[in-house]
């Protein structure tokens, strides 16, 4: 259990009692400053998480990395420390395993696992803001959106309420994610593209025959050529279903006369330039090509 020193002499624990059993060797140990925890062992995330609320006092919430993983996104590296948001006349600092924000806008607070926790945009970008890592923030911001915890629009408007200090590395992954792509090798071939000169598609829309019978929802689609290119990696073919999943859309594709190029996410970095001259023999090939048929898409 953790619980203030105030509360503990409130209850008629004299403090002389506190400190001797929060002494080395005693049953008890501070987690912060004034904040105890009524056992010796090692503290458990939570607890860490409820002494950093506690430090808080009234009315603060968790943000960046812990909040993000209450609300159930998994993407994301190992917190450093607990991020908390105090309201801006509060005299609180940051101390031991606590990192204290004071914020004049502080943002609703949503109850996950008995805690309160930052609204999903503005935990993403405070996590965001402390993290130097593009890839890390990258696949935080691409979660995010791609399991629908949150919007593009929403990351947007908090990055707009926010100022510039700090968000330069949020920015930037919030480009190809506002253009479509979901993920790391998606927003990797998304910039490979801007490079290609080749006309601009759309990312991850469902795309269907004349029929309205599904074909695929395609990393990326260039409709003016019926051209579609997959970021299709080893991780997703490490089943009997996955690979018969991938073989039948490959069908579906060739039926419908489209070309697709398949690539594996790692050579975007290993060999950017390889994978832009088949991006492009890809595309003259979909372009010299008789196209069967008409299509149509949906936003997937």
């Amino acid at each position: 259990m953790v619980v203030r020193a105030a509360a503990l002499e409130a209850a008629g624990v004299p403090g002389r009692t506190i400190s001797r059993r929060c002494a080395s060797g005693g049953p008890w140990q501070r987690l912060l400053p004034g904040i105890v925890l009524l056992h010796s062992g090692e503290p458990t995330n939570e607890q860490r998480l409820q002494a950093a609320l506690l430090h808080g006092r009234e009315n603060a919430l968790l943000t960046g990395l812990w909040a993000l993983r209450g609300h159930g996104l998994e993407r994301l590296p190992p917190p450093r420390d607990v991020h908390i948001l105090v309201p801006a006349d509060r005299r609180i600092a940051t101390t031991g395993f606590v990192h204290v924000e004071r914020t004049r806008h502080p943002p609703r607070a949503y109850v996950r696992g008995g805690l309160p926790v930052a609204p999903v945009p503005r935990a993403v970008l405070d996590a965001a803001r402390r993290l130097t890592n593009e890839d890390e923030i990258q696949a935080m911001m691409a979660e995010s959106v791609q399991r629908r915890f949150c919007t593009t629009g929403m990351l947007t408007d908090e990055l707009d309420q926010a100022g510039r200090a700090g968000t330069a590395l949020f920015r930037k992954a919030l480009i190809p994610l506002a253009d479509g792509a979901r993920s790391v090798a998606e927003a990797d071939a998304w910039h490979l593209l801007r490079r290609s000169g080749l006309p601009p598609g759309q990312w991850n829309v469902a795309i269907y025959d004349a029929d309205g019978n599904y074909l695929a929802t395609p990393d990326f689609w260039c409709d003016e050529v019926a051209f579609a290119w997959e970021i299709d990696s080893y991780r997703h073919h490490t089943s009997l279903e996955d690979h018969r999943a991938t073989v039948a859309r490959n069908a579906r594709y060739a039926a419908a006369g489209i070309v697709v190029l398949q690539t594996l996410p790692s050579r975007l970095r290993t060999e950017p330039d390889v994978v832009l001259g088949e991006l492009r023999a890809a595309f003259r090939a979909a372009q010299g090509r008789p196209r069967q048929g008409s299509l149509f898409k949906r936003t997937a």
